[in-house]
């Protein structure tokens, strides 16, 4: 579990645009390790996630793109059934709130990678890696039951 830099790209909705970005990043070796695309009426948001933010934020400026930048945790899961159960449970019992989340296309080593934008990445970070390490003004009470439970 780490805490990346994810790139959201504004394009206009027409055939091309996503191919025009994905070509120039690999033709500069940019690997993106995970994205998804969702349309609007008038426009097309693109998030994703890459080996090399710097380079990739000289692209999408030399394309005339415009895109924002955001802290977003990225976690290694099994690639199995219950995984992303697992990882979204444990947010919950500390009360962080998932606002997205998309998932790799590949796998490495049996993992697939998460990407969740959160409400709290400090939680977030605590909360998937382990609870007792969380400063005491962000640890849960004791038995406090999650909200989603109430």
């Amino acid at each position: 579990m780490e805490i990346a830099k994810q790139v959201t790209a504004f394009l206009e909705n027409k055939p091309g645009r996503l191919s025009n970005i994905c070509a120039a990043l690999g033709r500069e070796k940019i690997n993106i390790q995970a994205l998804t695309v969702m349309d609007s009426k008038n426009r097309s948001v693109l998030r994703f996630v890459s080996d090399d933010m710097a380079k990739t934020k000289t692209v999408l400026t030399s394309l005339g793109t415009p895109y924002e930048e955001s802290d977003v945790l990225l976690v290694e899961m099994e690639n199995r059934p219950g995984s992303l159960a697992r990882v979204c449970e444990k947010l919950a019992a500390e009360h962080v709130n998932i606002d997205y989340a998309y998932c790799s296309a590949g796998v490495r080593n049996g993992k697939a990678i998460g990407i969740f934008r959160v409400s709290n990445l400090i939680r977030a970070s605590h909360a998937l890696t382990n609870n007792r390490n969380l400063p005491s003004r962000e640890r849960q009470k004791p038995g406090r039951r999650p909200s989603f439970a109430r």
